[in-house]
């Protein structure tokens, strides 16, 4: 991947993640916090957060993590990739409003609900390119600590990854615009002219 647009550091401070264009490349580096169906709907029924989330990101990702070799007591990760974030939009803009939470990081899109919560208090959804399970993996330098182990099982489990250079496109930025509403425009401006003018569609 070419070298990135911008360069964000843990902790994600309000007037940096702002400052993120839309549609630019940017490069992590620092703490991630994973989460996926299971943790959103825990913080939504208003559970308690076991780290403090505010100018944090959380990436939505079961990743496959393994005990380190020789028995040190260390973990490490073998996949890291991004879940299907629309998954999570019953729950994200209460999440980013109550905890602060200053990027999400995911594949496949939200909703206008976290779209609205993002311009509202300054967030942005980054996506991170999917199938690409090993290479997010080898941008992790250290897992630190595990939450909800037991009672969530591993994938579903909050982890706490030390990431450098993770890279994605800000698909939706502080400023309220999304790539994926500005496509969903654009296709429906060409349908309108392709059905007005009557043109046949073929088959690919």
């Amino acid at each position: 991947m070419n070298a990135a647009d911008y360069n964000l550091t843990y902790p994600f401070e309000g007037a940096a993640v702002r400052a993120l264009p839309l549609g630019a490349t940017v490069s992590l580096r620092g703490i991630v916090y994973t989460g996926r169906d299971r943790l959103h709907r825990f913080l939504f029924d208003g559970g308690k957060a076991p780290v403090d989330l505010r100018n944090a990101a959380i990436f939505h990702c079961g990743p496959v993590v393994l005990p380190e070799e020789g028995g040190r007591g260390g973990w490490r990760v073998m996949a890291a990739g991004p879940t299907t974030s629309s998954r999570e939009d019953p729950y994200m803009p209460a999440i980013i409003s109550h905890h602060g939470v200053r990027a999400i990081l995911g594949k496949g899109g939200m909703g206008p609900a976290t779209q609205a919560a993002c311009r509202e208090y300054g967030c942005v959804y980054v996506q991170v390119v999917g199938g690409a399970a090993a290479w997010v993996a080898r941008h992790v330098r250290r897992v630190g600590r595990v939450w909800f182990l037991e009672e969530f099982g591993a994938t579903e489990a909050m982890w706490e990854l030390e990431v450098e250079g993770l890279t994605g496109i800000v698909a939706m930025d502080a400023r309220g615009a999304s790539l994926f509403a500005s496509v969903e425009q654009s296709s429906q401006v060409v349908l309108r002219r392709l059905l007005h003018t009557g043109a046949k569609v073929e088959a690919i």
